[in-house]
């Protein structure tokens, strides 16, 4: 049953795929019966441009997910705001059915380092994590969810 949204809940999804460039064309030519697919947050937080005028035609069509790595929603470093807001612009222009990124941090001192480095495990980590992800769900306005710690 959707939300009030009309979203759909994610238990209910079913069966997803990633969505890759390579099978824009096929997938909207041929409408393979997949219950709903996955794109990489960080390749469609542009401006404009060919990804994103296909993204509108898959979120015509499929429920979508988010899937994020460079939140880093375990680093030190303050969450970085344009990213949240580019991220938030996306969300609200292809409405998915949930919002992820990875457990771990992707960088220091205002650097992404392009790798998804894991968190210690103590109860100070745990007590960040959760403070931050407050702070994320609030900016956006709804709940993340969190993928595997990277180790």
């Amino acid at each position: 049953m959707p939300d009030p949204q009309g979203t759909p809940h994610s238990a209910q999804l079913g069966f997803g795929l990633g969505l890759r460039t390579d099978h824009y064309d096929t997938i909207l030519d041929t409408a393979p019966p997949v219950d709903w697919f996955e794109v990489l947050s960080e390749n469609y937080m542009v401006g404009g441009g060919k990804p994103l005028a296909y993204l509108d035609k898959f979120a015509e069509r499929y429920p979508l997910v988010m899937r994020g790595v460079s939140l880093s929603i375990g680093s030190t470093d303050p969450l970085d705001r344009a990213y949240l807001i580019e991220l938030k612009a996306l969300a609200e222009r292809i409405r998915p059915a949930w919002i992820s990124d990875h457990l771990c941090w992707t960088g220091a001192a205002g650097r992404n380092l392009h790798d998804l480095l894991p968190l210690p495990h103590t109860e100070e980590s745990v007590r960040h994590v959760v403070a931050r992800v407050r702070e994320v769900q609030d900016f956006l306005g709804q709940q993340i969810l969190l993928e595997n710690a990277s180790t």
